[in-house]
């Protein structure tokens, strides 16, 4: 079973603007998921695709990899070609460092072990490569829900550090650099800091944090981590809903329509709370199934909907009574985007018929300022490029 750090890189920012959480998360049981899992093979087949690239295994051993990856029931033929991506993105990166230092270090899944600064802290760095006094950590996200940026990083930023303390004695590393690769959403960032900041930062923010953090000790605050986090705790943790319960308190003014302002604050607290009631909504189901009782509430059987136990058998019993198989069979459709790309490939479907595939305008959304998307300008879309009239 694999070890699980209480500190880990990847909560980072959950405990580190939460510290008690960390220990609080340990009454709840860490479950895994499907997404998870598809990521952890994605995993596997970036480190084998690149052990045969950089020559480290030959291609017998990768064939052999391979197909134990390829049976796999999470296994897609999308999955290689965005894989892909991050293999050629790490294999420029190593292009870069060996014509600056033909002799740099390049290793793949490297545990890194950053406990000087949080206890019994520990990661593994998909990539690390030290070249010309800079050592770059370079991290593959295979989700597909939110691009995650690399510019302060908490995590990229403990696996800088359980670099640093891994090689210091063996080079000078004077820049670090971080990079994370989200293939599924075409996002690649970078950061860079000095070696000497990130080393400041971790005496002077981490180690105090992590030290309250390990103990269970420091003050709650409940945020946008509670959720974006994964926080086992986040459905009972008192600090989140009383967070939550200020929109429910909210205190209108005497008029008796809301201002734009109002309405602002209130826009930018709904997300959370709709996460919050359904975080409390799965969690009383899930212990209402083991005994546990709400007052109030009772546990049902939900509605279901009758299905076919035979698919084959009933088709047989049909024909056998003169039924068609228009009657019988519902019409051929094509696959959707998605499914289409698991099953023929992402590059293979675009060779085929890219020419065919479109992306409509989407509907307008509401979002905050800082969002990099550009404003949705309803005439423009309507009505597309204006073009300038030619007088005669």
């Amino acid at each position: 079973m694999a070890q699980h750090a209480i500190l880990s890189a990847s909560g980072a920012k959950k405990w580190l603007t939460c510290p008690p959480s960390a220990r609080l998360e340990q009454q709840f049981e860490n479950k895994t998921s499907e997404a998870a899992e598809e990521g952890t093979l994605a995993h596997e087949l970036g480190e084998i695709t690149l052990r045969k690239e950089l020559k480290f295994i030959s291609t017998r051993k990768f064939n052999s990899e391979f197909k134990k990856i390829e049976v796999n029931e999470l296994f897609s033929a999308d999955m290689p070609d965005y894989v892909d991506i991050y293999v050629s993105t790490c294999l420029e990166k190593v292009s870069e460092a060996r014509a600056k230092t033909p002799d740099a270090v390049i290793n793949l899944e490297q545990r890194l072990n950053y406990s000087r600064w949080v206890p019994e802290g520990f990661g593994t760095g998909d990539m690390v490569i030290i070249a010309d006094g800079t050592i770059e950590i370079i991290d593959l996200k295979y989700g597909k829900g939110v691009p995650v940026s690399a510019i302060n990083n908490n995590q990229m930023r403990l696996y800088a550090l359980g670099a640093i303390a891994e090689f210091e004695f063996l080079y000078d590393i004077e820049n670090v650099k971080m990079t994370i690769i989200q293939p599924r959403l075409d996002s690649i960032s970078t950061d860079e800091i000095l070696a000497e900041d990130l080393l400041k930062w971790a005496e002077d923010i981490l180690k105090p944090t992590a030290d309250l953090a390990f103990k269970g000790e420091g003050e709650f605050c409940a945020g946008e981590h509670c959720s974006s986090g994964f926080c086992r705790a986040n459905a009972v943790c008192k600090a989140r809903a009383d967070k939550n319960m200020e929109l429910a308190k909210y205190e209108f003014q005497e008029s008796s329509t809301l201002s734009g302002d109002e309405i602002a604050d209130i826009i930018g607290k709904c997300d959370e709370l709709a996460k919050w009631a359904k975080d409390i909504q799965e969690y009383a189901l899930e212990q209402a199934v083991t005994g546990i009782a709400y007052p109030g509430w009772k546990l049902v059987e939900g509605r279901s909907n009758r299905r076919y136990t035979n698919l084959v058998k009933v088709a047989e019993i049909l024909k056998g009574n003169e039924y068609t198989e228009d009657v019988i069979y519902k019409p051929v459709e094509l696959q959707g985007l998605t499914n289409m790309e698991k099953a023929v490939g992402k590059k293979r479907l675009d060779e085929l018929v890219g020419a065919y595939i479109e992306k409509p305008v989407g509907k307008p959304v509401l979002v905050v300022e800082s969002d990099k998307r550009e404003v949705f300008n309803k005439i423009s879309n309507d009505f597309g490029p204006i073009e300038e009239e030619i007088p005669f």
